[in-house]
């Protein structure tokens, strides 16, 4: 096997693990922050938008998941470790959600527009998304904001 593969393995199986520890947690009021630091994004246009920043492996799994919906002038920005291949999926996502991956210069290089929740019992089962250019930073916004914005790859966001 390729060091590709035995990474994307070992991911895998990280990820599961986390998830599984995940579900015992409740979907508490997701009105608080949950410690999660706020930030803002400004899109090529001028548009700025409030987001929860997930740093930490914890945060970077559990991302959007269990909420019911997601506040207008809202998202979620992902900040790896490292600029990698980054694939997401939509495991107890409840929303619809536009995904806006990022090089290290925060150029988008790959957008999943209207990417739908995923309502599949094992995480397994889910569809993944992007992951076919290296990024370090995603962005996670409602469905839509992607097309009303006219984001396009290439765009670069400020953060």
């Amino acid at each position: 096997m390729t060091n590709y593969h035995c990474m994307r393995i070992c991911f895998g199986t990280c990820a599961a693990i986390l998830v599984l520890a995940l579900i015992g947690c409740g979907s508490a009021d997701h009105d608080a922050v949950d410690n999660i630091g706020l930030s803002f994004v400004t899109f090529p246009n001028g548009t700025r938008i409030t987001v929860e920043t997930a740093r930490t492996p914890l945060e970077l799994i559990k991302g959007l998941m269990d909420r019911d919906s997601l506040p207008d002038g809202h998202g979620m920005l992902f900040t790896h470790p490292d600029e990698n291949i980054y694939h997401y999926w939509m495991y107890r996502t409840k929303i619809p959600l536009d995904i806006i991956w990022m090089d290290h210069d925060q150029r988008i290089v790959e957008m999943s527009q209207n990417t739908p929740p995923c309502k599949a019992q094992s995480p397994k089962d889910c569809t993944n998304y992007g992951g076919n250019f290296k990024s370090k930073y995603s962005l996670e916004v409602n469905a839509g904001v992607a097309e009303k914005n006219k984001l396009q790859v290439g765009d670069v966001l400020r953060f």
